[in-house]
C-alpha cells in the first residue's frame, strides 16, 4: 500500500481515485468544489477542500511524506503548473500530471513533474495501477477482470524454469513474453530458465496478479 495525494477530482481524478480505492492505496484526496469532495468521499481515505496554488495550504499537506503526488486538474493549466511547482519546491518525491496537450506536458516536465500521462479514463486507470506499484513497468487491461502486466521476475524464480515453478498451476496466470532490454521472447518455452535483468508478461485474472505481485 501506498500513500498518495491526489489534487483535482474532475472526470480524471475521479476515475484515478476509484482506482486506486480499488487496488488499496492510502489516498487523501483535494480539491477546490465541496460537491467534488463529497461525492469522492466514499472512494478515498480522506479529502479536503482547499487551493492547491496557495502556498501555505501546500505546505501544511507534508507533500514530501507522500509515495506519488498526483495533479489531474484538467479545466486551468495554469493552476496545474503552479500546483506542480510547489510540490516540487517543498520535497514531493514523485509527481504524476495531467497534460491535454503536448506543450502542457513539456512545461510541466520542466517544472517538477516526474511523469506525464494525458487525460481519459484508461490512461487514468493505467497510470493509477502503473505508478502506484514498484513491480509494474506496464499494464494493459483486457476487461473488467482481465489483464495483461509486465513486471520484474520474481526474486525467488531467477535460475529456475517455468515447468520448475509451475507457473499456472500455482499462481493462475500465463506467461506471454519475456523482455530482456528492447528484445521480446513470446510465449517461452516450459525450459526457459528465468534471469533477474529480464521481465515478464503476464495475462490473468486481476485478483490473482495481484497476489502474484506480492511475490
Amino acid at each position: 500500500m501506498k500513500s498518495i495525494l491526489l489534487i483535482g477530482l474532475g472526470r480524471f481524478g475521479r476515475h484515478m481515485a476509484q482506482k486506486l480505492h480499488e487496488l488499496g492505496h492510502d489516498v487523501l484526496a483535494i480539491d477546490k468544489n465541496e460537491e467534488r469532495v463529497n461525492d469522492i468521499l466514499p472512494y478515498v481515505t480522506n479529502a479536503e477542500i482547499g487551493d492547491s496554488t496557495n502556498e501555505q495550504y501546500i505546505a501544511s499537506l507534508g507533500v514530501r511524506n507522500f509515495d506519488l503526488c498526483v495533479v489531474a486538474i484538467g479545466d486551468d493549466f495554469q493552476s496545474s503548473l503552479e500546483t506542480t511547482v510547489l510540490l516540487k519546491d517543498y520535497g514531493a518525491p514523485n509527481i504524476l500530471a495531467r497534460a491535454n496537450r503536448d506543450i502542457q506536458a513539456k512545461l510541466l516536465q520542466r517544472n517538477g513533474a516526474d511523469h506525464v500521462v494525458y487525460a481519459d479514463k484508461e490512461m487514468a486507470i493505467r497510470a493509477a495501477v502503473k505508478y502506484s506499484s514498484d513491480n509494474v513497468f506496464d499494464y494493459i487491461e483486457l476487461s473488467d477482470n482481465y489483464s495483461i502486466y509486465e513486471t520484474p521476475v520474481p526474486a525467488p524464480w531467477v535460475g529456475k524454469t517455468i515447468i520448475q515453478i509451475n507457473v499456472r498451476q500455482k499462481h493462475h496466470v500465463s506467461i506471454l513474453a519475456t523482455r530482456h532490454g528492447d528484445v521480446l521472447d513470446p510465449l517461452p518455452k516450459t525450459d526457459h530458465v528465468f534471469t533477474s535483468d529480464e521481465s515478464l508478461l503476464i495475462l490473468g485474472d486481476n485478483k490473482d496478479i495481484q497476489k502474484f505481485l506480492l511475490l
